[in-house]
C-alpha cells in the first residue's frame, strides 16, 4: 500500500529548524528605556509567504474568590477578576520577494517601553508581566514561536510628593502589660527612627530602634519586616466592582535585643530592598492594583501572648 503524502501543514511545520531571540544581558529594564535584540530563524528548506514578527507585551491580571452571600447557610464563592494591558507593540519584518531560502536569517528589532508602566510583580492574587515573543508563520499557520520574559522596574509619577516626604520620620508605639501572677504592671515602648522614608529599589533602609522596657521581664527580640500592601480592584461575574487588600512581606530581619528589665536599648538595623519592585502608586496609575509599603517592627511582650507593633509608612520611588 502506498503511504499517504504528507499534509501541507506537517511539511510546513518541519521547515523551521529553530527560532531564537537574542537579547542584551540586561537584568532589569527601566520604564521609558528601550530594548534592542535579534530574532534568529534557522530554516531546513525554502519557506514561501512567511510572516516573521516580534512582539513586546506587558499585561496585568488578577483573580480572587470571595463569599457570594455570607447570610446564606450554604457556602458559594464567586470569582473576582480584572486585567490590564500596559504595552502591546509588534514589529513585522519585510520579506523581500516573499520567500526565505534555507539557512539562518537574522532580523533586528527595537522597542521603547512606555514611561508610565508598573513594575514586574507576582503574588497569589495577581501578576504584572512583560515578555518579548518572536513568531514565524506561513499560510496562517504558526510554524515556530519563542517567548522571553523580561524584568521591568516601573517609575514613580508623583515627584512633588517625593520631595515633600524626605524629612526624618519617628514612630512610637506603646503597649501596657499586667502580670497577675505577681500583681505587677509595666509597659514596653518601641520607637523607630528613619532619616528619610523615601527609598529606591535596591536601596538599603537604615533605621534606629529604641526599646524602653518598663517591665520586670526581658525583651528578647524584635522582628522587622517591610510589608507590601496591595489594593486589588476587580469585578464579580455580575459586573459589580470589588476590592481586596492583601499584605505580604518583602524582606525581614530578626534582631536579638535581650533588653533587661527597666532598661533601655538602641539598635541600628538595615533592610536591603529587592530590584525590581513596584513603586508606591494608586489605582489610577496602575489600573488594577495600587501599592504602598510599611516598615513594621514587632516584639512579643515578655511572659504574655500580647505583642507590640510599630508601623512606619515607606515610599518606594524610582
Amino acid at each position: 500500500q502506498t503511504p499517504a503524502a504528507p499534509s501541507t501543514s506537517s511539511s510546513l511545520m518541519s521547515t523551521v529548524r529553530a527560532i531564537n531571540l537574542v537579547l542584551p544581558e540586561t537584568e532589569v529594564y527601566l520604564a521609558g528605556s528601550s530594548i534592542d535584540g535579534q530574532l534568529v530563524l534557522n530554516l531546513r528548506s525554502t519557506l514561501v509567504d512567511p510572516v516573521v514578527k516580534v512582539e513586546l507585551v506587558g499585561r496585568g491580571y488578577l483573580r480572587w474568590l470571595e463569599e457570594d452571600n455570607p447570610e446564606q447557610d450554604y457556602e458559594k464563592n464567586t470569582a473576582c477578576t480584572n486585567q490590564a494591558v500596559y504595552v502591546s507593540k509588534a514589529q513585522n519584518f519585510h520579506i523581500e520577494d516573499g520567500w526565505l531560502d534555507s539557512g539562518v536569517h537574522t532580523f533586528d528589532f527595537h522597542f521603547n517601553f512606555p514611561p508610565s508602566i508598573p513594575s514586574t510583580f507576582t503574588s497569589k492574587i495577581g501578576c504584572i508581566s512583560y515578555f518579548v515573543q518572536g513568531t514565524c508563520c506561513s499560510h496562517q499557520i504558526v510554524l515556530a514561536k519563542e517567548e522571553r520574559c523580561l524584568l521591568l522596574q516601573g517609575m514613580a509619577g508623583d515627584h512633588k510628593r517625593q520631595v515633600k516626604d524626605t524629612a526624618p520620620l519617628v514612630v512610637e508605639a506603646r503597649k501596657d502589660v499586667v502580670y497577675f501572677c505577681c500583681f505587677r504592671h509595666g509597659s514596653v515602648i518601641l520607637r523607630i527612627s528613619l532619616e528619610k522614608n523615601i527609598f529606591f529599589p535596591g536601596d538599603i533602609i537604615v533605621f534606629m530602634t529604641d526599646i524602653a522596657n518598663r517591665t520586670c521581664k526581658y525583651v528578647r527580640k524584635v522582628i522587622f519586616a517591610l510589608h507590601c500592601i496591595v489594593l486589588y480592584s476587580g469585578f464579580s461575574s455580575r459586573g459589580e466592582q470589588r476590592s481586596l487588600e492583601d499584605r505580604s512581606e518583602v524582606t525581614r530581619l530578626e534582631s536579638r535585643t535581650d533588653t533587661a528589665p527597666f532598661e533601655a536599648m538602641r539598635v541600628t538595623s538595615a533592610l536591603v530592598l529587592p530590584k525590581p519592585m513596584p513603586v508606591t502608586s494608586t489605582l489610577m496609575e496602575n489600573k488594577i492594583m495600587a501599592f504602598r509599603y510599611e516598615l513594621v517592627g514587632t516584639s512579643g511582650l515578655p511572659c504574655t501572648t500580647s505583642t507590640i507593633v510599630g508601623r512606619v509608612p515607606i515610599i518606594i520611588a524610582a
